[in-house]
Parts: structure tokens; sequence; C-alpha cells
């Protein structure tokens, strides 16, 4: 079935070539209890970046792991994050905090690599940021929390002005 056709007109992109890169760093099922019994349902937890220095998080429920996928996608594009990069690194080093997930960054040397783990290593891949290293310092394994205090973050670097 081909596309409608105002629709058609407009889109200019090619079907293969995407915008943004998405990856689910979690995938839980949710139970809401009820007088009939239990309801399961799904939670996605979906990051999405363009490798050039945007990235967004969401955060989706449905019946089935598609739907909660699609849903956290959509609400992912919708909170973009432009990250002022220098050289593919952060601009200087920052901690943040939510929840009792603590996070540490720095900035790295060309050729250092990200050096860091689980969710946060998600979020700098997708970001486009290739040297950088991150510490999770809280005793928190909940990767929701990891990566909204890694956005957080994010939102607080300061872009470098240049003075001449």
């Amino acid at each position: 079935m081909s596309m409608p056709r105002e629709r058609r007109r407009f889109d200019t992109r090619t079907p293969e070539e995407k915008e943004f890169e998405q990856r689910v760093v979690d995938l839980r099922r949710v139970t809401r209890v009820t007088a009939g019994g239990k309801r399961m349902r799904f939670r996605a937890a979906v990051l999405v970046g363009d490798g050039k220095g945007r990235i967004g998080f969401g955060l989706g429920k449905g019946a089935d792991v598609a739907a909660a996928t699609a849903k956290a996608s959509r609400k992912a594009r919708k909170t973009l994050l432009t990250i002022p990069m220098i050289k593919e690194t952060i601009p200087h080093k920052i901690r943040a905090k939510y929840g009792a997930a603590v996070i540490m960054m720095k900035p790295a040397p060309r050729g250092t690599g990200i050096k860091a783990g689980g969710p946060m290593r998600a979020v700098f891949e997708l970001a486009g940021l290739s040297n950088v290293v991150g510490k999770i310092l809280g005793t928190t394994k909940n990767k929701v929390n990891i990566i909204r205090a890694t956005l957080g973050a994010i939102e607080q670097l300061k872009p470098v002005t240049t003075s001449q």
C-alpha cells in the first residue's frame, strides 16, 4: 500500500533514511492489581539520538511490547536535548543527581573513547559523544534514574564561548 497522495508530495526522505537512531534501554512487565485480578502491561524506556549532539528519552506503557516501544519513541522525539559539544566531547566536568542515582561526567582527550557503563554509554553513543568519561556513583541500579541523571547533567552543561 502506498502513501496518500498529499503525504507523498512533501515527504522527501527515503524509507531507509532515518533521522534518529533509537535504542530500548529498559523493558519491564508491570502489573496493575484490580478487583478482577492482575492486569499485565509493558513499560519501555527508549533513547533516541541523531549522533550529532541531539538526544531524547521517553517512557511508554502499552498492552504489548511494540505499543510500549512506539509510545516511548514518540515521547523521546518530543523531548530532544542539544549537547554543547567540543571536538566530540563535553565542555567541562559535571556531577548530577536524580533520586538515588548520582553520576559524574568529564571530558576526555581525543582517542580515549567512551569510558562509561550501562545506560550512560547508550546516551553517549546515541548523542555522538566519542571521547567522554562517565561514572555512576550512586548505589542504584535503576536504569531510568541513571538516564535521567545523565540527561540532567547534559542540560546543565554550559556552552563554551570563544572570546576574541
